[in-house]
């Protein structure tokens, strides 16, 4: 888990409560920025996946040259 992750499921819970304070409140604006905040922490999280995935795919990769450097990949 990167910092990627933690802060983009952070801003998603974040917009969804905004989102649901903004429908009990009866605001509009407040919904549509809770919306977005969401959003882009499913954004954020998203890249933090990519990341993690890529490192572990390197480290992977690193392992296979170790047990046979010849071995095409």
């Amino acid at each position: 888990m990167n910092k990627d992750q933690v802060k983009g499921k952070i801003k998603e819970v974040a917009g969804e409560v905004q989102e649901h304070t903004g429908k009990m409140v009866g605001s509009a604006e407040q919904q549509a920025k809770g919306h977005a905040r969401e959003f882009e922490g499913k954004a954020q999280k998203a890249a933090g996946d990519v990341k993690e995935n890529i490192k572990d795919l390197n480290k992977e990769v690193k392992k296979d040259m170790e047990r046979d450097p010849l071995k095409p990949i």
